[in-house]
């Protein structure tokens, strides 16, 4: 239990880190775009290259993209169900801020940190579904109800020019056939992986804020506590329903309780919604999932 919570602290230790390093004047909050596509384009990628390398994959394996795409989808139901009856905008906000997982830039450096190669490509698997909702699936749907056009191609356009998304798809298919990459290719791989877990949670402490109408406390509660009930429902049901290693259902308990996407902010921008409220919403849930994801890791290891 000391090691896991010494991990966690040191995950928090960093982020705080970011967070004073912007608030004096470091770093600018132009800064935290940069770290993200370190992160997204060259840190992550490369973890995930790496950790797929140690792998050998089972077709069987694919249930898990199955279950994050399936994640998300209970959450864009819940939030279109949970506004029944009420405005357009109102029930597009609310979907859009329910749905989709944080894990790439949050989850996968607790994965790599605690649950080895196995959590990682368990963690990778479920990240490739979840990606369809968090990356695209979840605005069309929200833009649908606010009566805008949805085409396929712009969605799958964001899919395809997903480096972390890329390496998913191309490394389960090279596990799936059992081709190894080069040996030097893998070291370098491993090498520049190891610093996502750093940089991921460097650029959530230099990007963290709360801001926003706090008038609208209330329905932010009601957003995180439909949030957070439903994962709690979903980490039961993966630690004690499902027939698999122990390991593996560790790893789907953590995925359970990944905090909200990153990108709803941004898409709930581009609708023409509450940035502010939707960022509010992004970072507090971040808070909830660093506590319930350490409880979790300190109960489960």
């Amino acid at each position: 239990m000391f090691e896991v919570l010494t991990k966690a602290a040191t995950f928090v230790a960093i982020i705080l880190l970011g967070y004073i390093l912007r608030r004096a004047g470091f770093f600018r909050e132009q800064d935290f775009y940069t770290l993200s596509k370190l992160v997204l384009k060259i840190a992550l990628p490369a973890s995930i290259v790496a950790n797929f390398s140690q792998a050998d994959l089972a077709p069987s394996m694919l249930v898990f993209s199955l279950l994050g795409f399936a994640g998300g989808v209970i959450y864009v139901a819940v939030g279109w169900l949970m506004n029944a009856g009420k405005s357009p905008e109102k029930k597009a906000f609310d979907l859009l801020n329910l749905s989709g997982y944080n894990i790439g830039n949050f989850t996968m450096p607790f994965a790599q940190g605690f649950l080895g190669s196995t959590g990682v490509v368990t963690t990778s698997l479920f990240d490739t579904g979840n990606a369809f909702i968090c990356l695209g699936g979840a605005y069309s749907i929200a833009k649908m109800i606010k009566g805008g056009k949805v085409a396929p191609g712009p969605l799958l356009k964001t899919l395809v020019r997903s480096l972390p998304f890329d390496a998913y798809i191309i490394m389960t298919i090279l596990s799936m056939a059992h081709i190894s990459l080069p040996s030097l290719a893998v070291s370098f791989a491993q090498t520049v992986g190891n610093a996502n877990a750093f940089l991921a949670m460097l650029m959530i402490g230099v990007g963290f804020k709360l801001s926003g109408d706090f008038s609208q406390i209330r329905h932010m509660v009601r957003i995180l506590a439909v949030r957070y009930g439903i994962a709690l429902v979903l980490a039961l049901g993966f630690y004690f329903l499902l027939p698999i290693d122990v390991a593996y259902r560790q790893a789907l308990v953590v995925l359970a309780f990944s905090p909200i996407s990153s990108a709803s902010p941004a898409f709930t921008g581009d609708l023409g919604e509450d940035v502010g409220l939707a960022s509010a919403v992004n970072s507090i849930s971040i808070i909830i999932s660093i506590l319930l994801i350490t409880t979790a890791l300190v109960i489960l290891l």
